[in-house]
């Protein structure tokens, strides 16, 4: 079932959803299995698995000489939605990047997710790789989100990159992309970052899901100046858990977002990780509340490969 079909048929009703990310090479899918399990009894309608783009490695050739070589640390994003869908008869969404990947290995991803009845895609530039200042597109890929959310509404019409089947079943998928309440790090302005999302939205996008914020009164600012710009899809916020200590500074540098001063001072009293992880899982229940209230469509978490604080989140909430 579509995103967007779940959130009519919940007639207001808040969901809960979470996302994660695939295990690195060498490690056994049932770990992953663990951390999904304490979180099914949220009922949730949907899981997005996270995609991550390719990097690089040296590898000693002998003689001080060094061989650079493409590797990918966590692959298989689409086969854990496929198992994933499989065990616990649940949607999933694959997340699809700009960054790392060439048109055609976009369109042949979304072929198989088509054969394998996956109906929602998330639609994502992706970040720049280590050695680059900013984002570089891919040789024979997309620059932008936006051209990526019309190659998969093109499907909708039988248009693939070198032809056009007039017959046939044709891939609907439903489409969501990222929204950014404090503006992307790299939007040089609040208005500039909504008139990329609304353009994000009009080539075909059908929800809209945020960036990590810790202020909701950021997000509601946010979803009003959305709606003055036209953008009537649902938006739903994505909220993170701070976890450790050193996030007080990782966060604000990674993501150029703000954190309030109520939730600095908290985190930095704590004398150890497990009473920051505490913090965490206090501030994300007061935000969780509060979006619930205000009636968002869904409260989506960003489990980051574990799953006890959300658990406990939800418990409180849900």
């Amino acid at each position: 079932m579509k995103v967007t079909e779940h959130i009519e048929r919940a007639n207001g009703k808040t969901l809960f959803s979470f996302e994660i990310i695939p295990p690195q090479k060498g490690s056994n899918i049932n770990e992953l299995y663990k951390n999904i399990d304490p979180l099914m009894e949220f009922n949730p309608p949907f899981i997005d698995v996270t995609t991550s783009r390719e990097e690089f490695v040296y590898i000693d050739k002998g003689d001080g000489l060094l061989d650079r070589k493409i590797t990918r640390r966590r692959p298989g994003t689409l086969g854990i939605c496929a198992a994933i869908k499989h065990k616990y008869e649940v949607d999933t969404i694959p997340h699809l990047l700009c960054g790392g990947f060439t048109k055609e290995e976009t369109e042949y991803m979304l072929i198989d997710c088509q054969y394998l009845g996956i109906k929602n895609v998330m639609a994502l530039r992706g970040d720049a790789m280590k050695h680059q200042r900013y984002f570089e597109p891919t040789a024979g890929g997309h620059p932008y989100a936006v051209d990526l959310v019309h190659q998969i509404h093109n499907l909708r019409c039988g248009q693939y990159l070198h032809e056009t089947l007039e017959e046939g079943d044709r891939a609907n998928f439903c489409v969501g992309v990222a929204g950014y309440p404090e503006k992307h790090l790299e939007a040089p302005s609040m208005d500039f970052d909504l008139k990329k999302l609304k353009e994000k939205v009009d080539a075909g996008a059908d929800y809209v899901v945020t960036q990590m914020f810790f202020d909701n009164q950021k997000f509601f600012e946010f979803l009003e100046r959305a709606k003055d710009y036209g953008i009537n899809v649902p938006i739903i916020p994505g909220l993170k858990p701070i976890a450790v200590k050193r996030h007080l500074q990782l966060l604000p540098q990674v993501f150029k977002i703000d954190l309030p001063d109520a939730l600095i001072e908290a985190v930095d009293s704590c004398k150890s990780n497990k009473e920051v992880r505490q913090v965490g899982i206090e501030w994300a229940i007061q935000q969780s509340r509060e979006l619930k209230e205000a009636g968002v469509p869904v409260l989506h978490y960003y489990s980051m490969g574990k799953s006890d604080n959300i658990k406990a989140i939800a418990e409180a909430v849900f």
